[in-house]
């Protein structure tokens, strides 16, 4: 058996027989933990419940209302049926033209009309994976190395390392400053990359941030550009979040309007990656889109998009509906309200129960510091946590150091992919934990104070639906492990 397997994997190549996809992170396996017992209102209400997907379906109502006010959009109706043919043959690379056009006018709406974007320069891929892999092939060869700014995307060392070859180093940021990206980090980075014979391509920024839910400032962002002007290296700004945006000031700033506006530079260096994945909750449509000022890469992203295609019939129902602007402004608006809604019911929430976050404003999640639960400040001690937090508590969230977190005990924790009352059992989970944390360790006194003192700050209502939910036993190795 030994044998036939060692002559398999001689059999295949090196990605096929190695491990480079990263599915043994802890972030992949709380989406394994949460797909074995998924939550369900009434089939399965003990189960886990999904909270480290960074989707949005706060707003699809709106959505399904335009569909059905617009049935021409889908070729698959029968009002659509007459562009069938126009659109079910071949179509090539360069997509639609109206698909480009409605997307890069939507791009500039996002960012509220500061900027605009050349139709010609829009490149469609699968999503912002598929996006992120090409700019990866068109700037880099197998070795090279982007400076990728901490905490970030665990599925950026998918998307970039896999297929690519290409590496990823960390720009070392942490709580200490909030996690701001700063010149110092961004030189010690570099310099220690030279220092180890690796040959930096870029920097690859996420702005707004996955996962901390804050923007870069205006400055920031222009010191960005000096940075990577002086190096003479690209600068890949990942945006995809731009429309998760809600608060009204400071505003969300593009490194479209950095380069047009504030800053001059060698604008061959800057590219954007966008899809409609987060800002209009189309994750399964697979719409990603390169951006890049540079005409070598729009010219090769546009030639290997041919490996990852939107579909004509997602382009031709795409750019129907971004060509509505009473429908897109609309949709923008509602949608950052709701964001704003959910984000302030939740971190009131933690808030009652002596949980923090991080001070954010865009994003589909929060950064929930826990690292005060530690018994110990280390990642092992961070993993104890998160086990108890899946496994008893049941509630699927992404331990930070999947994020390359520097700083033990912070967790992403996403609250736009579910409903007002799935957000409540979540809530009531992590309250019941959290009191009986403090029974296990608080003296009697105190914690009676305590627990009364916490009621008062809640309705009565929803403190019964916090205290009904199921939680975790005392004899958790968490409250254990307590000093």
């Amino acid at each position: 058996m030994a044998f036939a397997l060692s002559n398999q994997e001689q059999l295949l190549s090196k990605i096929a027989a190695g491990n480079g996809h990263g599915e043994d992170s802890p972030y992949f396996d709380g989406w394994k933990a949460f797909e074995s017992d998924p939550y369900h209102p009434t089939k399965n209400p003990n189960g886990v419940i999904q909270m480290g997907l960074a989707e949005n379906l706060l707003c699809h109502e709106l959505v399904e209302d335009w569909l059905m006010n617009n049935p021409k959009a889908s070729i698959c109706s029968a009002e659509g049926l007459n562009e069938f043919k126009g659109i079910a043959i071949f179509q090539d690379y360069h997509g639609l033209p109206e698909f480009r056009n409605a997307v890069a006018k939507f791009m500039g709406k996002v960012r509220g009309n500061r900027v605009t974007f050349d139709p010609d320069r829009i490149v469609m891929s699968g999503g912002a994976t598929g996006a992120h892999e090409t700019v990866a092939f068109c700037l880099a060869d197998p070795g090279d190395a982007f400076l990728v700014p901490t905490p970030y995307y665990p599925g950026f060392d998918r998307d970039l390392r896999w297929r690519t070859g290409v590496q990823l180093v960390p720009v070392v940021c942490d709580s200490s400053n909030d996690f701001k990206v700063t010149m110092e980090a961004l030189e010690a980075a570099y310099e220690k990359a030279q220092e180890s014979n690796i040959r930096i391509k870029g920097v690859l920024i996420t702005n707004p941030s996955n996962p901390l839910g804050t923007f870069l400032d205006r400055e920031t962002l222009k010191d960005i550009v000096s940075f990577i002007n002086e190096k003479n290296i690209h600068l890949v700004c990942d945006e995809i979040y731009a429309a998760t945006v809600f608060t009204k000031e400071p505003s969300f700033v593009s490194i479209a309007e950095i380069i047009d506006q504030d800053i001059a530079c060698n604008r061959n260096l800057i590219h954007i990656v966008y899809s409609l994945s987060k800002d209009m909750g189309f994750p399964g449509f697979r719409v990603g889109i390169i951006y890049s000022y540079n005409d070598q890469v729009v010219s090769c992203a546009r030639k290997m998009s041919s490996f990852g295609l939107v579909s004509s019939q997602t382009q031709h129902l795409i750019a129907t509906m971004l060509s509505d602007d009473e429908f897109v402004e609309k949709f923008i608006a509602e949608s950052a309200k709701r964001i704003a809604e959910r984000h302030k019911a939740f971190t009131w929430g933690l808030s009652q129960v002596g949980i923090g976050c991080l001070k954010s404003n865009a994003g589909l999640f929060l950064w929930m510091d826990l690292h005060h639960l530690l018994k110990e400040q280390t990642y092992k001690a961070e993993m104890a946590l998160w086990r108890v937090i899946i496994n008893e508590v049941k509630l699927n969230v992404s331990p930070g150091s999947s994020f390359h977190c520097p700083n033990p005990g912070w967790f992403r924790v996403c609250f736009a992919n579910m409903d007002d009352r799935t957000m409540e059992i979540a809530l009531s989970r992590i309250t019941s934990f959290m009191l009986k944390n403090v029974e296990a360790k608080v003296p009697n006194k105190k914690k009676l104070c305590w627990q009364r003192s916490l009621r008062l700050s809640m309705s009565s209502r929803r403190m019964d639906d916090f205290m009904a939910s199921p939680c975790m036993s005392p004899q958790s190795p968490l409250v254990q492990a307590r000093t």
